[in-house]
């Protein structure tokens, strides 16, 4: 029977810890071991650690006396404690579905050369019962590591939210584990580092872990100023990436190009929807422009650029008015539209 070791960092989630222990030890066919570490919550967190560990041999916890933050805390589980054949990093108020570590076990044990296995994990407001999840299986994919990579060069973002995501063990320790410098960002840059030495499996029609949506969690959609944090973290993650890379991507000046345009295209429709939301003397439309082209030097030939001067011709009051080019939002819903359903059906 296939080993898995479940690290979970917990910083003040004692109230929701029980869900996420109890989704790990549930899990059939499978040999779990589960190390919670308390990052130094002080809130009674570790007190829910030691009584679930005391409750079940194949709990340990780890508590740290003073903060380590979440990376330095990711690391210390994954790379240092892990030994089992696969691991898991299941943050503390998020858990598995029913059956997820067997599935996939499964792909990882028949396929030697894929490095990590996911699927689709489900959006979850932390009410109980869990929600119903998919169980079953309708096909895999075994993608080749460096096509899945560059589809995330293509693609500007990541298409993993973690939880869903279980690693051969031998590779997280071949290729380190996450960034510091990328503290928003490592899991794409980490994701992307394995696909340079393994390929990568994706488990269709099924979901494989629950990922929790905080009432006030906040997108940067919502708060545009950390739009543009996000589009600097990301560019930074495929910085880093190249920077590992050593050679082991030839086309890595154009895989570079492209990520660098789809990165500016985005700062660039940010900031066209600043306009026509009225918005543009409160957003920080300066900053998208200047990432735009600090990024990418032909910025100025993107047609995005070309529908934000109009934009500014216009102005603010007269582009909300009378919207000219409202046909650009009905194309932004057709591409999200796709873009999910894609991502949906191949995991990509």
């Amino acid at each position: 029977m296939s080993t898995v070791d479940v690290v979970i960092p917990c910083y003040r989630y004692g109230s929701v810890l029980p869900t996420a222990v109890r989704s790990v030890l549930d899990q059939p066919g499978v040999d779990v071991r589960v190390l919670v570490i308390d990052d130094a919550s002080g809130d009674g967190s570790a007190d829910v650690a030691r009584s679930l560990a005391s409750a079940d041999s194949r709990v340990s916890v780890i508590e740290h006396r003073v903060n380590k933050g979440h990376i330095a805390t990711y690391n210390e589980g994954l790379l240092d404690w892990a030994g089992g054949d696969y691991c898991v990093l299941l943050s503390a108020d998020d858990a598995l579905t029913p059956g997820a570590l067997g599935r996939a076990v499964a792909l990882l044990d028949a396929h030697p050369e894929v490095g990590f296995v996911y699927g689709r994990p489900v959006h979850w407001d932390g009410s109980e019962p869990l929600p119903t999840a998919r169980t079953m299986v309708t096909g895999t994919t075994v993608y080749k590591g460096h096509s899945w990579l560059r589809r995330r060069f293509m693609m500007g973002d990541g298409c993993i939210t973690s939880p869903e995501v279980v690693v051969r063990t031998s590779l997280h320790h071949q290729v380190g584990g996450y960034d510091p410098e990328l503290p928003y960002t490592g899991d794409i840059e980490l994701w992307m580092r394995m696909a340079l030495h393994a390929d990568v499996g994706y488990l269709r029609g099924v979901d494989q872990a629950y990922y929790r949506v905080h009432g006030s969690s906040m997108t940067d959609k919502d708060f545009p100023a950390a739009g543009v944090r996000s589009l600097r973290q990301r560019l930074a993650a495929y910085e880093a990436l190249l920077a590992r890379a050593d050679g082991m991507l030839p086309d890595a000046p154009m895989l570079d190009l492209r990520v660098r345009r789809v990165l500016a295209k985005d700062a660039l429709r940010r900031a066209g929807r600043a306009y026509d939301k009225g918005r543009a003397d409160v957003d920080p439309v300066d900053e998208l422009v200047d990432f735009a082209f600090g990024s990418y030097p032909d910025a100025a030939r993107l047609p995005e650029w070309r529908t934000l001067r109009l934009r500014q011709r216009l102005g603010a009051s007269r582009t909300k008015a009378l919207r000219p080019l409202v046909f650009t939002a009905a194309a932004r819903r057709a591409r999200e539209i796709y873009r999910v359903n894609r991502w949906q059906r191949t995991g990509v």
